[in-house]
Formats: C-alpha cells, sequence, structure tokens
C-alpha cells in the first residue's frame, strides 16, 4: 500500500495554514450559510458545482453547498488543470493527501476501478501536485464528514465526447460499488469581466446546469465566451448524475468577487449547485 502523501500547495494562501484558523473558517462559512427562512432539508444529491477561489471570496458559496448536502463517505472530485502540468485526464489511485487538518486517504478501490472502466485516465501526480481547485474542498468534508475517502481527478481536456465518456464510466463505477458515491465538480464561474457583464454571462450558463443539459452547457460556454473553468469536470458531473437518475438541480448560492472586496469592474462568478 503507497505511503504517498500528497503535501498541501495552498494552505497560508487560498485558506488558513493554522488547524485552528481553518477550522474556524469552514465552521463560520458552514454553520453560518442558511439564509433566514430558506429550506434546510438536507439534500441527498448525485453531484454538486463548488467554487475553488480563496476561502475570503468563495468560501460563503462552497459552505452553502456543503452544509445543505448529505454528506456521504466516498466522493469523486474532478477539477481543472488551471497548472498546465501533466495527463489531460490525471487520476491519484493510492496514497493520501494532506491540510493544515490532516490526512485524507484516496479511495483505492473507487479510483482502481475508474481506472479500468475508463482507459483514458491516466494515473499522474504531476497534475496534482499545485493544483488549488481540489485541495480546497477538502477541507470543508474534513470538518463536516471527518470519515470520508476520495478520488481526485484533474481535466485538462475539452472534448465534448471524452467528457461525456467520463461522466458515463463514472456512473457505471458508482452504480457497482453500491454506496454513495458525491461526484464534485470544482469551478468558478465567469473571469475578469465587470460585475455586470460575469451575471449576465454566468446566468446563461447556470441556466444549462439547472436543465441537466451538458451539451448545452458545453455549447453555451464554448460559443459564449464564458471563462468557466471548470466547464469539464461539470458536464463530467452533470453526464453521471443524469445516468444515476437525477431529476433535478437547484442553485444553492450565486456570487461575485465583487461581494466581498466591493470592486466591480473585474470579478469572478461564483455558484453552488446541487445536482439531486
Amino acid at each position: 500500500m503507497s505511503t504517498a502523501i500528497r503535501q498541501p500547495a495552498v494552505a497560508g494562501r487560498f485558506y488558513p495554514a493554522d488547524p485552528r484558523d481553518l477550522r474556524h473558517d469552514v465552521e463560520t462559512f458552514t454553520h453560518g450559510s442558511v439564509e433566514p427562512h430558506a429550506e434546510t432539508q438536507k439534500i441527498r444529491a448525485f453531484g454538486c458545482v463548488v467554487p475553488h477561489a480563496g476561502y475570503m471570496y468563495s468560501g460563503g458559496v462552497a459552505g452553502a453547498v456543503f452544509e445543505r448536502l448529505e454528506l456521504p463517505e466516498r466522493y469523486i472530485i474532478l477539477c481543472p488543470n488551471h497548472t498546465g502540468r501533466g495527463e489531460p485526464l490525471a487520476i491519484m489511485s493510492d496514497g493520501a493527501w494532506r491540510t493544515p487538518l490532516g490526512d485524507v486517504s484516496i479511495d483505492e478501490q473507487l479510483a482502481g476501478n475508474l481506472k479500468t472502466r475508463f482507459s483514458l485516465l491516466s494515473e499522474d501526480h504531476a497534475a496534482h501536485r499545485s493544483e488549488h481547485a481540489l485541495e480546497v474542498q477538502l477541507p470543508f468534508l474534513q470538518v463536516l464528514q471527518p470519515h470520508f475517502r476520495f478520488v481526485p481527478i484533474t481535466v485538462g481536456t475539452g472534448q465534448f465526447e471524452v467528457l461525456s465518456a467520463l461522466g458515463v464510466s463514472i456512473a457505471s463505477v458508482i452504480r457497482e460499488s453500491h454506496d454513495r458515491v458525491l461526484v464534485i465538480a470544482s469551478s468558478d464561474m465567469n473571469h475578469y469581466e465587470s460585475d455586470s457583464v460575469t451575471r449576465v454571462k454566468d446566468r446563461r450558463a447556470i441556466e444549462q446546469i439547472l436543465a441537466l443539459d451538458p451539451r448545452g452547457l458545453y455549447d453555451v460556454v464554448r460559443q459564449g465566451n464564458i471563462t468557466m473553468c471548470g466547464y469539464g469536470p461539470t458536464v463530467a458531473m452533470l453526464t453521471a448524475a443524469l445516468k444515476l437518475g437525477a431529476i433535478k438541480a437547484e442553485l444553492i448560492r450565486y456570487a461575485t468577487s465583487g461581494d466581498v472586496s466591493g470592486e466591480r469592474d473585474m470579478v469572478v462568478g461564483y455558484a453552488g449547485i446541487a445536482v439531486s
């Protein structure tokens, strides 16, 4: 059994490096995330979209999603490849990831089954070593569901047929596992345009997700110049969720970085969505 530990890459930058401060932030973002008079029943989701910026900007949106979900003990987490390093579809199938809150084990059985089912997945640590988009999800799960395992996958391809096939394979492996497995698509929305433009563009992408339309999302993002970095992971997640029986999606929270910074000329959008 491998003892390889993937070390934290963005502790102290995207989220606190001190475990007490980190736990406090996560608890603040989750326990304080429910809107007054909002629906509080937990969602038994097949998948979700969660942002991955620095916690000060997107932590409130991420916390709102994780607080609303009925969290299982097994996860497949898909994220974009911001660094450009490594293979187009990079998986790690053993070892653990470290955060200031401790180590989280990779789900070796689930990862192995995925590699067997979908041959385009490559065992590759390089794509994950400096990538923040998956790492920032782990502390939320460590606080809210301490006994979990996960499969990390970076998605560096923009080919719809490949993304769709990945989603189909994920659904098949989950169905055969006979356990609840949540598929997390880590994504921010439109980048570095004005708040008003970003909200319009993001709404177009969000509408496709809420319509459970992976192809529609793909086309809108690509044709509409919407710089949603995790559209690939989201296409794969939606495809998997549909195969597993998803019938609805809910926008739990939306915000832009301007809501925190007050700067509206150049923002990034953040959407938190549950698919059930």
